[in-house]
């Protein structure tokens, strides 16, 4: 995994202390309702694709950027779904703490038919999936955050297509 830049820097400052960051996860479905996935590096399991939103970067653009670096994929976010903070403390075999303010992006693909790959070094395979074939094992956060989308796309269909908040 490729840590970005600004957190190699305060990682000097704070050492393994926690941080506070924001990340953004792409949930992109194409016309045919097959969801885009990447098989993470780190842990062998399919996830949506997710990253971390770099200063002063809008968390729509970090949420395309991230897209196309880890799959060769073209997205437009059509809508947000979810802002949510992680309840627990992330603690990384390095020992770096983070928690983490999670945007959920719904998304579709600028081409539909594009076939995408794996374009750096945070996923092993990528791949388009039926909702009801999924890839095993998925990401933990990946299941909890499908559970997210259906339950967005159940109030959208009710013309209620607010996104959900933690209070």
């Amino acid at each position: 995994m490729t840590t970005p830049n600004f957190i190699l820097s305060l990682r000097e400052k704070i050492g393994h202390d926690p941080l506070w960051l924001t990340g953004i996860t792409a949930y992109v479905e194409d016309t045919g309702g097959r969801i885009l996935l990447g098989r993470r590096s780190d842990t062998g399991e399919w996830a949506l694709v997710y990253g971390i939103v770099e200063p002063g970067e809008e968390p729509g653009r970090t949420c395309v950027r991230e897209v196309l670096e880890e799959t060769g994929i073209h997205i437009q976010p059509r809508a947000i779904a979810s802002v949510k903070s992680s309840n627990h403390l992330v603690k990384y075999a390095n020992g770096d703490q983070c928690r983490y303010l999670d945007i959920l992006f719904i998304c579709t693909p600028v081409e539909d038919d594009t076939a995408p790959f794996v374009g750096d070094d945070e996923s092993t395979a990528v791949g388009w999936f039926s909702p009801d074939d999924l890839p095993h094992p998925l990401a933990a956060s990946t299941v909890s955050r499908l559970a997210i989308v259906r339950e967005y796309q159940a109030r959208a269909a009710t013309g209620n297509p607010a996104a959900l908040f933690s209070l």
